[in-house]
């Protein structure tokens, strides 16, 4: 009977061989193990609507993505006290802790909605009220921001990537989970166990509890708590550059005010030379055809009012869209600023240099970006040592009735520690420390992107400042002191229309340039607050 027995054992293990290796899927139950840690789930190339990606882009600091498998992942750690403590290397060997947000490249700001622009056509005439800004209880540039703020829905999408972090920093602050594992060994095959002892069949409970002796859990709190710094810094560098945004829109909307001002001033002007043409034909001073050609200009720079109130429309339903006013609500906003600066200058260019250095969002951002990735170094250090698990087994029951003896409990104590003997972080603690330089290098980078943004603002706040100066102060003047000595002249019949004519081309001309010089000049004023990260310009 012993060869038959013995040939059966050899049946039943080479039947089990052919199961595991020809099955094609293979379903079991292991021990039900919650993981400690945040597995990250890629880089991605762009926030998908509903997907976990961050909307603020790529997290200065990080390292760019998960790290993969390790090597024995999966496997059983088999150890024996007593019983037989099972530890899956889930939670036991480097790789499957938290790594991080997800990251991803970086992202641009939104851009602006573009206000479709119709070529103005017809005559400018700068207004006598330069200046005016407007009804008193218009819209300001500071009430336009703080909607901006507040309602913006790019921002209030973005805006939620904030409390993800601390969702993070919560999820690094959990501890593993203690296992609990049962079993039943030295079951004996057949009922003649008496003749053939095995020994007694025996039952044990047992529990292991992971020891975080590097600190892997405080290393992943401290990485997690200076990503959630990285990750507002980045929110507040995206409110900045959506402010640049509104503050640009706020302009379009009063640079088409201002325009439409200068059309309405400019048909008041040539109903004044209208009616001078008119008399000089009663008088025989000038042709019907003239006075045709001075109704004909009139009607022009009437369509060319149709056309810029159309342009101050569309600039409105523009910013309006942008502070999620609808487009009925929009039309109706009346801006409460003037085009023309008012301020005094700003302080000098090295110290506005100096100020969008240490003072700029997205400066910021890298540098704490510098601290996360040593954050991260340290954490792929303590992640190089698995945790040990002190194993207590509460309950070991023998049952010894089969042999006609009493049956036995005991209770065991024990400790499974996992030999660092080969080191499967080294290629994340070698990538987290390239990190480190690589995130110092962004840093260098963005600092003299800084430094070139707010010394171009400043050149071109410079220079605009002074056309604007030169137009105002010596060019308009002259000529309209020329235009209406020109108009007396040709109303007394000393000046020809033709040099008449000249003389007011040339006073348009000059208006329409002195117009884009001011628009020019106050957007610089907003684009140097941007540059610089702050409000130093109204």
């Amino acid at each position: 009977m012993k060869p038959i027995r013995h040939l059966n054992l050899r049946l039943i293990f080479a039947a089990s061989c052919v199961l595991a290796v020809g099955s094609s899927t293979c379903r079991g139950q292991a021990p039900t193990i919650e993981e400690s840690g945040l597995l990250p789930s890629g880089a991605a190339a762009s926030a998908r609507p509903g997907s976990m990606d961050s909307l603020l882009g790529a997290m200065p600091g990080s390292t760019g993505g998960g790290m993969g498998t390790q090597p024995g992942r999966g496997d059983m750690l088999f150890g024996r006290l007593g019983a037989s403590p099972r530890v899956p290397t889930s939670i036991s060997t480097p790789g499957g802790v938290y790594q991080g947000p997800p990251t991803q490249r970086l992202g641009t700001a939104p851009q602006p909605v573009p206000v479709p622009r119709a070529p103005f056509y017809g005559t400018l005439e700068v207004p006598k009220h330069e200046g005016m800004e407007g009804p008193p209880d218009g819209l300001t540039l500071d009430q336009a921001i703080e909607i901006l703020v507040k309602h913006n829905l790019d921002l209030l999408a973005k805006r939620y990537e904030i409390p993800q972090a601390r969702a993070d920093v919560l999820t690094a602050s959990l501890r593993a989970n203690p296992i609990f594992y049962a079993d039943t060994q030295l079951i004996p095959y057949g009922s003649d166990s008496v003749r053939r002892p095995d020994g007694p069949t025996q039952y044990d409970i047992n529990i292991s509890h992971p020891i975080d002796y590097s600190h892997k859990r405080q290393r992943r709190m401290n990485y997690a708590a200076r990503a959630l710094q990285v990750m507002e810094a980045q929110y507040q560098n995206e409110a900045r550059l959506a402010i640049g945004m509104v503050a640009n829109a706020y302009v379009d909307v009063l640079a088409a005010r201002e325009t439409v001002h200068y059309a309405e001033t400019s048909i008041q002007g040539l109903n004044e030379v209208l009616r001078i043409y008119r008399g000089l034909f009663e008088k025989r001073g000038v042709f019907s055809s003239d006075v045709d050609q001075a109704v004909a200009d009139r009607e022009i720079a009437a369509s060319g009012l149709l056309d810029a109130q159309e342009s101050l429309r569309k600039a409105k339903v523009a910013l309006g869209e942008m502070l999620v006013i609808g487009p009925d609500q929009a039309e109706l906003i009346e801006p409460r600023a003037a085009i023309a600066d008012q301020a005094p200058p700003p302080a000098s260019c090295d110290e506005l240099i100096q100020l969008g250095v240490a003072s700029r969002a997205d400066a910021i951002a890298y540098r704490l970006g510098v601290g996360a990735a040593q954050a991260n170094l340290e954490l792929q250090r303590a992640n190089r040592f698995s945790d040990a698990y002190v194993l207590f087994q509460p309950y070991t029951y023998q049952n010894n009735a089969p042999y006609g003896k009493l049956s036995g409990s005991s209770w065991a104590l024990g400790i499974t520690v996992p030999l660092p003997v080969y080191n499967h972080n080294q290629g994340n603690i070698e990538r987290a420390r390239l990190n480190i330089d690589q995130s110092r290098i962004q840093q260098s980078a963005i600092e003299r992107k800084i430094v070139a943004e707010v010394r171009q603002a400043y050149r071109e706040y410079e220079i605009s400042r002074q056309l604007v100066d030169r137009l105002r102060r010596t060019v308009l003047p002259q000529l309209d002191r020329a235009l209406k000595d020109r108009l007396r002249l040709f109303e007394e019949g000393e000046a020809t229309k033709i040099a008449f004519h000249d003389t007011q081309r040339r006073y348009n001309d000059a208006a329409k340039a002195y117009l884009d010089a001011v628009v020019r000049h106050r957007r610089s004023m907003l684009n140097l607050n941007t540059a610089v990260g702050q409000r130093i310009l109204p």
